[in-house]
């Protein structure tokens, strides 16, 4: 099993939003490194979904349920999407600021690219934010 992170700003596309829907396809990924983080995706893989701007802070944890397919928002066909579910909400969102500070999770994406908007975790930094979260 492989762990992401997909970001989304919360006015656009929130994790409450994303519950009531139940599954939705990834799309508007129109960077080369998200998209092939996209064809990455296998179905069962876990992903943190994180609210960026406005909160800055991991939500909850989806799954992968399909796997990359051509973005139906778009005719060009460099673009992919995946189909997600959520599975649960993050008792205690975790912050940017609480993973800034955690050593174990200096080197994340989300530290260091910051501007990506689909990232891949190893596994013991899913696991980590995820504990952090209880």
């Amino acid at each position: 099993m492989n762990y992401f992170l997909v970001k989304s700003e919360p006015f656009k596309y929130s994790w409450e939003k994303f519950n009531i829907d139940g599954r939705t396809f990834w799309d508007g990924v129109r960077n080369y490194q998200a998209r092939n983080t996209l064809r990455d995706m296998k179905e069962g893989d876990l992903v943190l979904f994180y609210h960026s701007n406005e909160d800055k802070a991991v939500m909850g944890i989806a799954k992968v349920v399909e796997e990359s397919y051509q973005d139906p928002t778009t005719t060009d066909p460099n673009w992919l999407v995946v189909d997600l579910v959520p599975l649960e909400s993050l008792k205690n969102p975790v912050t940017l600021a609480q993973i800034k500070a955690e050593e174990m999770l200096k080197d994340i994406h989300l530290v260091r690219q910051g501007r990506l908007s689909v990232m891949p975790l190893k596994p013991e930094e899913f696991d980590k934010i995820v504990a952090m979260g209880s």
